[in-house]
């Protein structure tokens, strides 16, 4: 996403002060500051996407966890025994 010139439009007098600012720091040509003035502002103003948790719907998730159940069908795993799945296998002494 790049700025929209009418972003630059409006904010031109701030953008060559920070501009300038950076110049001193940082001891080198605005030629090689704008890029990346431009690269952060363009990651400080593009909204952030939200989580899937935040915001999927109940069919959402019925939906997304169908397709990760889907994605391990073909693993071809042997399948555990009843003994490898038993309480004395998975507790021990502790039973």
């Amino acid at each position: 996403m790049a700025l929209p010139p009418s972003f630059k439009q409006a904010h031109k007098e701030d953008l060559e002060a920070i501009v300038q600012i950076l110049v001193k720091i940082a001891n080198r040509p605005a030629q090689q500051i704008k890029p990346h003035l431009d690269t952060m502002l363009e990651q400080l103003l593009e909204p952030e996407e939200r989580p899937f948790y935040e915001t999927a719907t109940p069919q959402e998730w019925v939906s997304a966890f169908r397709e990760w159940v889907e994605s391990h069908r073909g693993l071809n795993l042997p399948p555990l025994s009843d003994e490898a799945i038993s309480r004395e296998s998975i507790y021990g002494e502790r039973g």
